[in-house]
């Protein structure tokens, strides 16, 4: 499955470079956030000025597009990213995507099934 990277920053690596990307689940909007690229192609490292605490993953992906907005406040990159060999999400981004199909699934069951009517009540039978 395909990853959208959008960084606050202008980042330009091409397409079909490989790159490395550390990713921290962020604490109030349970959104994974970028914390480091590397673009193992070119050795070139792009990473925020703070120091990374807490659990963070790891993972290996094959840029699929990359688009730069230049220009303003506004200035912003956007990577397509194809996540290659084992150990491509962290484990928790895995569990949260999980987490929202087993809820929509629960969601749509109850919709059709009908859970929020009561059962009918058998009727008396005559033999």
């Amino acid at each position: 499955m395909d990853r959208l990277l959008v960084l606050t920053a202008q980042v330009a690596i091409a397409h079909g470079h490989r790159v490395e990307v550390t990713e921290q689940v962020d604490p109030f909007t349970a959104e994974p956030v970028v914390l480091a690229l590397v673009d193992l192609d070119t050795g070139v490292r792009y990473r925020r000025p703070e120091e990374p605490s807490g659990d963070v993953a790891r993972w290996i992906g094959r840029v699929l597009e990359c688009t730069v907005t230049i220009g303003g406040p506004a200035a912003r990159t956007a990577l397509l990213v194809d996540p290659i060999g084992p150990g491509a999400t962290g484990a928790k981004i895995a569990l949260r995507g999980a987490d929202a199909a087993a809820d929509a699934a629960k969601a749509e069951a109850d919709r059709w099934g009908g859970a929020d009517r009561p059962p009918a009540e058998d009727s008396e039978r005559f033999w």
